[in-house]
């Protein structure tokens, strides 16, 4: 339905007064990708969005699509389309209306403005409401209609404003579904601006993930999860366990390290990090990697902290802990489909048992 085009943001940054909002963003976005930018608010991943876009304009660099530079061209004349937050869906229009504004503007015959209409509806599977008014839709229905207005001007780039937050929390995993689907479907290139982690794990082929104005690290979601790059990244993506540590020596492939708490690790060597004996590191251990069990279930095997627990909370498909070991430092476990497995009771004396693979040390950064 849609060319997909290939954006690069090279040296970007804008300022608002004294507030530096998006400091040297260099990017690639390749065409067919859904790209998203992730960050807690005021982290400046609208602002990015809204530069290319056309809503604002940078006070440095270059916004290129296709190696053309857009900085001087409006946003209509951009083909860009762009999906918002709120909808801003028009009230005294019916759906038909609502989505086929955009080709009648353009002028299009009317069979084809027709044609393309229920199309456009077809594919966020809304055929049939065609005469409603957006009173008359639930919220998800709403946001369809905004994404089948979108989409049926067939722009070269679909930008995304956290259009899901808006919806309750079971309509926001639909919709994110929706979204995979139909992006994959035309192939369009598309780029998402969120602050939350699972939908940008969800949805995305590849994550930038910006702080304070900066992008701190670009990566597959697998790879943003399983390797954050500081702790900053690790902290907002997921839930971690973090501790302190010192190499003690490197034997091969393996790094023996000692936590501030005592506690002696091992953990699996990696060529972008330094294992000098002496030098610091910070370990990331992930709830999910973490098995817990009685001391007498365990075998000598893998890394292994005793403790005890201090909380737990049954949720179905898992069950989170939060177990006290040395100089009463609390780690988080999580167990996955606890189902057929014993509950631990609070008090109860435990060991936490990882595999070196599962430790990811970061580099500590001054």
């Amino acid at each position: 339905m849609s060319k997909a085009t290939e954006v690069r943001l090279v040296a970007l940054r804008k300022s608002f007064g004294e507030v530096e909002a998006v400091k040297d963003v260099n990017l690639t976005i390749g065409r067919g990708d859904f790209f998203t930018f992730l960050g807690p608010s005021g982290c400046g991943k609208t602002t990015v969005l809204r530069m290319i876009a056309g809503f604002a304009i940078p006070d440095q660099g270059k916004i290129l699509f296709d190696e053309k530079v857009v900085n001087d061209i409006p946003p209509w004349k951009r083909d860009v389309g762009m999906v918002f937050q709120n909808y801003a869906l028009w009230p005294h229009l019916t759906v038909f209306e609502n989505v086929a504004f955009g080709l009648k503007e353009r002028d299009l015959p009317k069979s084809t403005v027709q044609e393309k209409t229920l199309k456009a509806l077809g594919m966020v599977n809304l055929s049939g409401l065609e005469k409603r008014r957006p009173s008359e839709l639930s919220g998800g229905q709403q946001q369809r209609v905004a994404l089948a207005r979108t989409l049926v001007i067939e722009p070269k780039l679909l930008l995304l404003d956290e259009p899901l937050s808006n919806l309750d929390a079971k309509l926001r995993i639909q919709m994110r579904l929706e979204l995979v689907r139909i992006q994959r479907d035309l192939g369009i290139t598309s780029i998402y601006v969120t602050h939350d982690q699972d939908e940008a794990l969800t949805l995305s082929t590849r994550i930038a993930v910006m702080s304070k104005g900066s992008v701190v690290q670009v990566g597959t979601p697998k790879d943003i999860y399983e390797n954050p790059q500081s702790q900053e990244v690790a902290d907002f993506v997921g839930t971690s366990n973090f501790f302190k540590a010192q190499v003690v020596e490197a034997k091969g492939n393996q790094i023996h390290l000692k936590t501030e708490e005592g506690v002696s690790l091992v953990v699996g060597r990696q060529e972008e990090v330094s294992f000098n004996p002496g030098s610091s590191l910070l370990l990331n251990i992930r709830p999910e990697s973490i098995q817990i069990s009685y001391p007498n279930e365990v075998s000598s095997e893998g890394n292994r902290i005793d403790g005890k627990v201090k909380t737990s909370a049954y949720l179905g498909s898992l069950v989170q802990y939060e177990v006290e070991v040395a100089d009463e430092k609390k780690i988080k476990v999580n167990v996955v489909n606890p189902r057929k497995k014993a509950l631990f009771h609070e008090g109860a004396e435990v060991s936490l048992i990882f595999s070196s693979e599962d430790v990811v040390p970061i580099p500590i950064r001054e």
